[in-house]
């Protein structure tokens, strides 16, 4: 019985985590916000525990920042902070598809591209969220593939604070349709073993991601730019 308990509360922060993730990703708790224990409790239908397991989960992956006398925050990058993420992203990203390029199995490439056709018909029916899901899960994939659990866990940790920020570079829709043409590049040089091209369209892609958005942060579309970001 013990066990089944056991069992059970970790199902259950594991869940109130994957929605707190969500939230956090699609901006339903804006960048810099303070995570109301007590809202959240009501809106999700949970105790304060899970609750505060979660929060802990979501801090160890770099989605919240626990600060003294504010307690949970989700992150907010300043552009300093978008500088330097993604410039370390984009080499693990590379350094992830020109591994994967070289090790990935016939099976693997097969789910992977299953992925992609899921994500292609998220796209045909404008859905962003399940886009976006199914996006995040394909650049997992591909990482997971390189085979090295280092690079694994230093991607993993890095990508976790831009992941918001990545979610919204693909609200324009020349930019989404140009990521999702990027995305066919992908699958095209994993289907050919082409590791030097996999790294160049990886690499590319997260450059462009920045690109997008250290413009919308200048243009205060995402939210105001620091003013210590501001000096550098």
């Amino acid at each position: 019985m013990a066990d089944i308990i056991e069992i059970s509360r970790l199902a259950l922060h594991d869940q109130v985590a994957a929605r707190l993730r969500t939230m956090l990703v699609e901006g339903r708790i804006a960048p810099g916000a303070k995570l109301n224990e007590r809202e959240l409790c009501e809106q999700l239908r949970v105790s304060r525990t899970p609750l505060r397991e979660a929060i802990k989960l979501l801090a160890a992956e770099g989605l919240v920042d626990l600060l003294p006398n504010r307690g949970a925050v989700a992150v907010k990058l300043t552009e300093a902070d978008v500088l330097n993420t993604f410039e370390v992203l984009a080499m693990l990203e590379g350094q992830s598809g020109e591994l994967a390029a070289q090790r990935i199995t016939d099976a693997e490439l097969a789910e992977l591209r299953a992925l992609h056709y899921e994500m292609l018909a998220c796209h045909a029916r404008r859905d962003l969220s399940g886009y976006y899901r199914l996006n995040a899960l394909i650049h997992t994939a591909i990482n997971a593939a390189a085979r090295n659990p280092v690079l694994a866990s230093t991607y993993r940790a890095i990508n976790a604070r831009v992941q918001s920020l990545r979610f919204r570079t693909n609200q324009d829709e020349a930019k989404w349709q140009h990521a999702v043409q990027e995305h066919e590049q992908m699958v095209d040089a994993l289907q050919a073993r082409d590791a030097a091209g996999l790294r160049q369209v990886l690499v590319a892609h997260v450059l462009r991601k920045r690109d997008t958005v250290l413009a919308l942060l200048r243009a205060g579309e995402i939210y105001p730019i620091a003013a210590a970001a501001r000096k550098n």
